[in-house]
């Protein structure tokens, strides 16, 4: 039985660790924490109330095909369920929803979005203009990798309220980035592959259970082949006449053949110099997740985007009484008091959700992820290497090697199947919506 090594447990090297345990191979994966996800994953609230939550809401659309098929390899897409309405809440409690209607892709939410109170009408064609420019220009059009989404959108000349209220809405959640900071071709591809391709991709998936749960020991079951070591960090690949000879980690060598690197771009680049990976130029680009739970209910609202503030998305997660608040590209809050951050998010959704300023919070939690996602910036696809190296037997997995995604869950499971294919020249990776 071929043998692999995969170090990392979040979703790259857990998705090349079941394609590989899949196909015949004996795979142990290495993680230093005591849990496995990465950066999507779920941990106990130190409070002794036995809450588990995760470190940031987490969704995904009906186009993220490879991360559904991660999923479906694991027997838990059950615990992932799917909405068909987006509601956008305005400062003031105003709702417009988006839905799909009964006219096919790409006009299925033309309805809808006629109906939407939040833009006027000269709004709304500008936007409806700027579709049909993605419909035309994306994968076509070459240089969109070296202009900023907030060219584009200047360039088809998107009125300001339009870029507020839906393009930026939009991207900067599902990117992670400004759009002043973000390639226009990332942008493109959320619209084109989750709203215009087909009239389910943009379904919203919401995981039902602590994301946690959705790799734990149980869904392992399925890879007897794969065996998982939590808490046991990777020091060292070990590299010896141009070729892999295995990782050190605990203090000892453990021998193999075949590394995959699944950590992040500057880990991967310190385990193995031999590799001569160069990231110069890459940045991050943070995530904050503001945990509320109060005394009573306070929305009926699975979910909302919020407009014109600094918090971006609340998720319902416990009957109106828990919610998760979500801000992508959080630099600004980066330096804030945590305490900060709690009034800033209270003070800001009672302009959304009246209830909240009747309600008492029980308790308040923020999470920081300063290094939550690589920075999607104009210029950097070119840099993304591919999942081999110059190194005999030593592959890269990820959300930040040339998936051809952004940093997403999909991207990280599209970066774990490349790798798995270059390692066993097996098929994994499911093509796009078209």
């Amino acid at each position: 039985m071929p043998r692999a090594v995969v170090v990392g447990g979040g979703l790259a090297g857990l998705a090349s660790a079941a394609a590989l345990g899949e196909t015949g191979y004996e795979v142990d994966l290495y993680e230093a924490r005591p849990f496995l996800g990465g950066r999507a994953t779920s941990y106990p609230l130190n409070d002794n109330s036995e809450e588990v939550i995760d470190n940031c809401q987490h969704v995904l659309l009906r186009c993220c095909v490879n991360l559904l098929d991660f999923y479906r390899r694991l027997g838990v897409e059950g615990k992932v369920a799917f909405h068909r309405e987006f509601h956008f809440v305005e400062p003031g409690g105003r709702i417009s929803t988006l839905k799909r209607g009964a006219l096919p892709a790409p006009a299925h939410f033309a309805g809808a979005f006629l109906r939407m109170p939040m833009l006027g009408l000269a709004e709304k064609a500008a936007i409806a203009r700027g579709l049909l420019a993605i419909r035309r220009e994306y994968a076509r059009r070459e240089d969109l990798d070296r202009i900023t989404m907030a060219e584009w959108l200047a360039e088809k000349r998107q009125p300001p309220r339009a870029v507020e209220r839906f393009w930026r809405q939009v991207l900067v959640s599902a990117v992670n980035e400004e759009l002043d900071r973000m390639a226009a071709g990332h942008g493109l591809q959320v619209f084109q592959l989750g709203f215009l391709a087909q009239s389910d991709s943009c379904e919203m998936g919401i995981p039902a259970a602590p994301l946690g749960e959705l790799y734990n020991a149980e869904a392992w079951k399925r890879f007897p082949s794969v065996r998982l070591h939590t808490r046991t960090p990777v020091e060292r690949v070990a590299v010896r006449g141009g070729r892999v000879r295995g990782v050190s980690a605990g203090g000892s060598e453990t021998g193999a053949e075949t590394v995959i690197l699944a950590v992040p771009f500057e880990r991967a680049a310190a385990l193995a110099p031999e590799a001569g990976l160069c990231f110069d130029g890459w940045e991050h680009s943070p995530i904050t997740g503001i945990h509320l739970w109060f005394d009573r209910p306070v929305t009926s609202l699975p979910h909302g985007t919020l407009l014109d503030r600094t918090i971006q998305w609340f998720f319902n997660k416990r009957e109106g009484r828990y919610l998760q608040i979500v801000v992508s590209a959080s630099r600004s809050l980066l330096s804030m008091p945590r305490q900060e951050v709690i009034e800033l998010a209270v003070r800001e959704l009672g302009e959304f959700l009246p209830e909240t300023r009747r309600a008492r919070i029980e308790k308040a939690h923020v999470v920081k992820e300063a290094r939550a996602t690589w920075s999607a910036k104009p210029g950097l696809e070119a840099t993304r290497p591919g999942p081999r190296t110059r190194i005999e037997g030593l592959y890269l997995a990820g959300d930040w090697i040339r998936t051809g995604w952004p940093a997403t869950m999909e991207g990280a499971v599209r970066g774990g199947y490349l790798a798995a294919e270059a390692v066993s020249g097996n098929r994994f990776l499911a093509p796009d919506v078209s």
